[in-house]
């Protein structure tokens, strides 16, 4: 079971950039998923902790060919993302616009895919953050199934593990390790922080390079 993430004040100053900067710094330097996995609309923004799901390719119909993905849901924790790993696939779409009303029903933060989505119109009237590799209209029936929850995945050769912090916005996603967590936020709070400062020196004419030189930020 994932337990949700709770941001502190400040931390919607975040971003994929910022945090993306902080996992150099501590040699974590390949956590950024594919610019491929775009959000289904402009604006979109997500942070939590991922919950994993693992889809793989079949061609048998069942009885109850939704069972996996209902408890998938049904479990989810508030503030978590479901993290819908495929293998890249586009056999199918992997949720749509009811799987997402029921993810919000769970207090759930978001979705992200390497795969496709459907009803992507109607999610983004919902207001529900997803993220996706694309588009496509067709039932995963008989085409993928469930076959791992809850377990590491890996999306566009990042390994994701359940409780993962995650953040994905217009720039991309950033995966943030458990066992760096700590050391990430800390460095990427502060650099939200001086960035405001910078940004100010900036605007009132100061020199790039001397700010630069001063602040060690760009």
């Amino acid at each position: 079971m994932t337990t949700g993430f709770v941001a502190e004040p400040g931390d919607e100053r975040l971003t994929s950039a910022i945090l993306s900067d902080a996992l150099d710094a501590v040699g974590r330097r390949h956590q950024v998923l594919s610019p491929a996995i775009r959000p289904v609309v402009p604006g979109m923004r997500v942070f939590g902790r991922a919950a994993t799901v693992q889809f793989a390719p079949t061609t048998l119909d069942s009885e109850n060919p939704y069972d996996e993905a209902i408890d998938f849901i049904d479990e989810l924790q508030a503030g978590s993302v479901a993290v819908v790993a495929t293998g890249n696939s586009s056999r199918s779409a992997f949720w749509g616009e009811l799987f997402s009303a029921a993810a919000i029903g769970r207090g759930a933060s978001g979705v992200i895919t390497d795969g496709c989505l459907r009803d992507t119109p109607k999610i983004a009237d919902l207001g529900f953050p997803a993220f996706t590799r694309g588009n496509r209209p067709i039932d995963y029936r008989a085409r993928m199934r469930v076959v791992a929850q809850a377990e590491p995945v890996i999306l566009d050769g990042v390994t994701v593990q359940p409780g993962d912090l995650l953040l994905a916005d217009d720039d991309g996603i950033v995966v943030i390790p458990q066992g760096a967590e700590h050391e990430v936020l800390e460095r990427a709070r502060a650099r939200a922080v001086a960035e405001r400062r910078v940004l100010h020196e900036l605007l009132a004419g100061d020199g790039l390079r001397a700010v630069w030189r001063r602040h060690g930020i760009l």
